[in-house]
């Protein structure tokens, strides 16, 4: 019999301890800021703020292969936040998608990286995002997608809060309560700001747990720089049957550098060569 590539079963690979996985997560920092200072634009405000995310998913939680990105049985993971592709990048660069050399190709002509992920070009890439407010509803397709075909993989869709203003993000959850998606995973990186400022005066989503649990989710509160934290909600929300998950992150944006967090002119502004150095040594 004939086995399709997509049907083969990944390599199995060693979880890493907490403590690696701490020690990647300094590592994936310096790839963003490194990254974003050689491209001379970026966002590296809330790639920071999302690192311990993405480690605990990749490292911990998600299955996938690298070897075959397309494999059928694979976890998804959407950024829906898509602004934040370096952290995206460099995680998956960590996870053995793409060369080290590679990242540092990132917003350049002909390169797979682009300032916003796409589908069709980067290995491991899921949706190809630019406008916010549409990962949740194409996770909802996504998860969809997993039940009529009888796999039991799970759909991770990370959101900003910010993103959250979107009205899109609430039909998405309207529809992934309906159909009772207990595979599709939330994950909101609450870092409180947005590019024009705190979230709580642009556009107030609070009480976030609570308009959640109004569309029927199941809603669990982590810390989501603390990847012991964010593995434990990670694995709760998988125990999860009957609804959908969200796991409210809260985060510091800009995180690790201290002339970055909490400061939203780091949204979407890349570190001079000076704020470069010294950020990578602040991250050793």
């Amino acid at each position: 019999m004939v086995t399709s590539e997509s049907n083969l079963t990944p390599s199995v690979r060693r979880p890493l301890s907490f403590d690696e996985m701490r020690a990647l997560a300094r590592k994936i920092r310096r790839d963003i800021i490194t990254m974003i200072g050689t491209a001379g634009s970026g966002h590296p405000g809330g790639s920071l703020s999302a690192v311990e995310i993405l480690v605990a998913l990749y490292f911990r939680i998600m299955k996938y292969d690298p070897a075959n990105p397309r494999w059928e049985e694979r976890d998804r993971f959407i950024l829906s936040k898509g602004h934040a592709a370096p952290v995206l990048y460099a995680t998956l660069c960590a996870a053995g998608y793409l060369p080290e050399e590679e990242l540092y190709t990132l917003r350049k002509i002909d390169s797979r990286l682009q300032g916003h992920p796409e589908c069709t070009r980067t290995p491991g890439v899921e949706m190809s995002a630019g406008a916010l407010g549409q990962g949740l509803s194409f996770g909802v397709g996504v998860a969809l997608n997993g039940r009529l075909d009888g796999r039991d993989y799970y759909t991770y869709v990370l959101l900003g809060d910010g993103e959250c203003d979107e009205g899109q993000v609430w039909e998405a959850a309207m529809a992934g309560a309906h159909w009772k998606l207990d595979h599709l995973i939330a994950i909101v990186d609450k870092n409180g700001l947005q590019i024009d400022g705190w979230t709580k005066d642009v556009m107030n989503i609070d009480p976030l747990d609570e308009k959640f649990r109004s569309f029927n989710w199941h809603v669990l509160q982590a810390q989501g720089n603390d990847i012991e934290d964010m593995v434990n909600a990670l694995e709760n929300a998988r125990r999860m049957r009957g609804k959908p998950t969200v796991i409210i992150a809260h985060t510091v944006k800009g995180r690790g550098v201290s002339f970055m967090e909490n400061n939203p002119d780091f949204h979407g502004k890349a570190p001079s060569a000076e704020e470069l150095k010294k950020a990578l040594k602040e991250l050793e």
